[in-house]
């Protein structure tokens, strides 16, 4: 009587025992090439988007009416004048001027760097508020149905309430809290209505994702007398972050146009929109500045943007692992099964 060892799959091993050869070193691979080289095309498909863009504006600019399009007698297009449409470089030019007309002002693109600076970090403060929130809520509606059904109508019918008309709310309730020595501040105001609009698609698309794993991979967990956390850790995280990082595009977004639009409802000083406001009201004879601001909101985004695809970079690293000689779920697969023969 003798035992053989074979693969649980139930093909033989291959004759020689070491055909296939060593495993390949972790991020090396054609398919770590792949990944570097999709990141790379992202890059540059990016920087030929924007060069279309201004290669449009500025042909326009050449083509286009001072008085606009029209269409069946409603205006359709813009005006191509320089108040309205101005150069590009004429908007980059005015980085390098001074805001106001006095020795010791800034240049704009100082302010619209600062500006950039804060509404970063408080969209940022509202991201990581809105992802905490919604992650919470996502693993709560996993555990309990009925959690589910009464609360996901309202996280949905959340997202219609104006922000325009909520920050000014959020503000003056806001204003009068104080715990101890610590007074809430015009930034929390911001970083409020920013994690607002940041906790819906997290919530949303972690939900999803932890409802993804079939019933044959639940019911598995259970053979093995997994408990409902163990389950959480072991199958539903992992198999919520494909759901989970589209999620975080869509957040940090919102985070974004949650933090400049609370700024130009809450007149809070010191961002993005409050440039916006500001310059917006010298833009009837020079809209250079205004584009500046916009154009640093744009770059906010993009930073925000960046961030997050860092985020995503490190969960792929982590996920690329090889999993430890005999643990993990590709231990169960890797186990032999004994053959009598």
């Amino acid at each position: 009587m003798t035992t053989v060892d074979q693969p649980a799959s139930g093909r033989p091993a291959p004759a020689g025992g070491d055909d296939t050869g060593p495993a390949p070193a972790p991020g090396s691979g054609p398919a770590a090439a792949g990944g570097w080289g999709e990141r790379l095309r992202r890059v540059g498909l990016a920087i030929v988007a924007v060069v279309l863009v201004c290669a449009v504006w500025e042909l326009y600019k050449l083509v286009g009416s001072p008085h606009g399009g029209r269409l069946l007698g409603v205006p359709v297009l813009p005006r191509n004048d320089d108040t309205s449409m101005p150069h590009i470089w004429s908007v980059l030019a005015q980085l390098g001027h001074k805001e106001v007309n006095t020795a010791d002002s800034q240049t704009v693109g100082v302010a619209v760097l600062k500006g950039i600076w804060f509404t970063l970090r408080v969209a940022l403060v509202g991201l990581v508020a809105g992802v905490v929130v919604g992650v919470l809520l996502a693993v709560l509606m996993a555990r309990l149905k009925l959690v589910e059904r009464g609360l996901l109508p309202y996280i949905i019918a959340s997202q219609t309430v104006p922000l325009i008309a909520l920050a000014p709310l959020v503000a003056g309730w806001g204003g009068k809290l104080k715990v101890g020595t610590l007074e809430w501040a015009d930034w929390m105001t911001v970083s409020l209505i920013a994690a607002y609009l940041a906790f819906f698609p997290v919530a949303i698309g972690m939900l999803r994702g932890l409802q993804s794993p079939g019933a044959n991979a639940v019911e598995l967990m259970r053979s093995y007398a997994a408990s409902w956390w163990q389950t959480l850790l072991r199958l539903r995280l992992p198999a919520s972050v494909p759901f989970l990082l589209p999620a975080l595009r869509l957040a940090a977004a919102s985070a974004v146009i949650g933090a400049i639009v609370a700024e130009i409802s809450t007149g809070t000083a010191g961002g993005v929109g409050r440039l916006i406001i500001a310059y917006s009201q010298s833009a009837t004879s020079d809209a250079t500045k205004l584009y500046d601001a916009v154009l640093g909101a744009a770059v906010t985004g993009l930073l925000v943007a960046g961030l997050i695809s860092l985020v995503e970079l490190a969960l792929g690293a982590r996920r690329a692992r090889p999993a430890r000689p005999g643990g993990g779920r590709g231990a169960l697969t890797s186990k032999t099964q004994k053959v009598r023969t």
